[in-house]
């Protein structure tokens, strides 16, 4: 998908972070976005239609499928359908496995993972139908690695990798002109350190212990000292779509951990923290 101007992008947690980043960052490529999330995208929405392009919002739950499918429908019907599809809504609630509330491992999933088999489910049929189109999943580097303290987190964005991977030999195999790509960026400042903040009611919350604010405050620290900005993703997003790439990853410096882990794998050993390579 090379040609990017006067097409439709629809973007999902787009109210902040790397959603509105992407969004904004499409904007600029010429193309009309359609926003969803769960918060307020109204400063987004105004800075889309400052960049001359039309711009449409729907407050979206991405865990909940007849929501994500009436967002696929308002886009054919005001915007003409998505040529480009970001799954990007995330949350990231930490702790040990054993200690993570059941509703934490539900409201993580439902986003997480849920959230772009949703977004697939409704969207990818679409492309098909129009022979034409791009499909981005946002996992992370906790999708290829596996950092202590964020069992919850590494297991929906490993399975989003798995399932961008699958969706592309599945597509391939039907030799459909409809790409995909999965962003896997390691720390960039944006709001998915203060996820708190988006729980929904009834969500019986973790209990926090020492080890987990700990953890939580050396993660907004990381978050907020990134290298790399929001935008700067953004924009290697785009570079991705047009290249037509499947991976996207932002941060050469992680490689090296990811290359120990497969390394830890051929050998049948036992893995390495990747936090002390």
């Amino acid at each position: 998908m090379r040609e990017l101007r006067g097409k439709v992008a629809a973007v999902t947690g787009a109210a902040s972070g790397l959603g509105r980043a992407m969004a904004l960052a499409l904007a600029d490529e010429g193309m009309h976005v359609a926003l969803g999330d769960v918060a307020d995208t109204s400063d987004t929405f105004a800075q889309v239609e400052a960049r001359g392009v039309s711009a449409l919002s729907m407050k979206l739950d991405v865990s909940n499928a007849p929501e994500v499918e009436a967002f696929a429908q308002l886009i054919d019907r005001e915007l003409g359908g998505a040529h480009l599809v970001c799954n990007n809504a995330g949350v990231s609630p930490l702790g040990a496995p054993w200690k993570m509330s059941e509703g934490d491992w539900r409201w993580i999933l439902g986003v997480n993972l849920w959230g772009v088999i949703h977004g697939v489910r409704s969207f990818v049929p679409r492309l098909l139908a129009r022979d034409e189109g791009h499909v981005v999943n946002t996992a992370s580097v906790a999708g290829i690695i596996n950092p202590p303290g964020s069992a919850a987190y590494n297991v929906t964005k490993h399975a989003v990798v798995a399932l961008s991977e699958t969706l592309y030999h599945d597509l391939r195999e039907r030799t459909a002109r409809v790409g995909v790509s999965v962003l896997c960026p390691a720390y960039v400042p944006t709001g998915i350190a203060d996820s708190e903040r988006n729980r929904p009611a009834g969500v019986e919350p973790t209990v926090k212990t020492k080890e987990t604010l700990a953890r939580e405050a050396m993660l907004r620290k990381a978050v907020s000292s990134g290298r790399l900005t929001a935008d700067d993703v953004a924009r290697a997003v785009v570079q991705a779509v047009k290249e037509e790439r499947f991976y996207v990853l932002t941060h050469p410096r992680i490689k090296g951990a990811i290359r120990a882990r497969m390394e830890d794998i051929l050998e049948e050993r036992a893995p390495r923290n990747p936090m002390s390579l």
